[in-house]
C-alpha cells in the first residue's frame, strides 16, 4: 500500500513542479505513531519555507480531492537536509566528487559505514574513493557532513 501511495504522490508532485526550479527528491509514506506523508524537494541554491508551503497547499488540495489516502495522515513538505540520502541515479551523478557515507547491511572489510569521495555509480555498484561496493550490500548512501 505504501509504495502505491508513494508512486502516485510522486506522479502528482512531478506534475505540480513541472517547469519550476523545484526537484522532487523523495516521497515517503510511513507509519510511526501516526501515518506521515513526507515529500522532500530541493532546488539550486536551496529550498525556502515559501517553496514548501506553496507545494504543500497545492498538493493537499489534490490529495483531498482525489481521496488517494483513506486513513488520516500528516503531510510534511521539506528539504532533504544537508545529509540528504542519494537514491536516484541523478542524485549520484549530481553529487559526484562530494564526500558520502555509505551504510552497509553487513560489514565489508571490517567496516559497516564507508566514508569517502563519491567517484562513480552505475546502478549496480557505487565507487567511493577506490573501493567498488555492490549496491546489494548498501543500506543507504548519504552526503557526508563535517562538523
Amino acid at each position: 500500500m505504501a509504495s502505491r501511495i508513494e508512486n502516485e504522490v510522486e506522479r502528482i508532485v512531478e506534475e505540480l513542479i513541472a517547469g519550476s526550479p523545484l526537484e522532487l527528491v523523495a516521497v515517503d509514506y510511513v507509519r510511526e505513531r501516526d501515518w506521515y506523508l513526507r515529500v522532500f524537494i530541493d532546488k539550486e541554491g536551496g529550498i525556502e519555507i515559501d517553496d514548501c508551503q506553496e507545494l504543500s497547499g497545492r498538493l493537499e488540495e489534490i490529495l483531498d480531492a482525489e481521496d488517494l489516502i483513506k486513513t488520516s495522515y500528516i503531510l510534511e513538505v521539506s528539504s532533504p537536509g544537508l545529509d540528504r540520502e542519494l537514491k536516484k541515479p541523478k542524485d549520484f551523478q549530481r553529487e559526484q566528487g562530494k564526500m558520502v557515507d555509505v551504510s552497509l547491511f553487513a560489514p565489508l572489510d571490517g567496516a559497516k559505514v564507508i566514508t569517502g569521495e563519491l567517484k562513480g555509480y552505475d546502478g549496480e555498484n557505487v565507487t567511493v574513493d577506490e573501493q567498488v561496493i555492490p549496491m546489494e550490500k548498501v543500506a543507504k548512501v548519504n552526503l557526508h557532513i563535517d562538523f
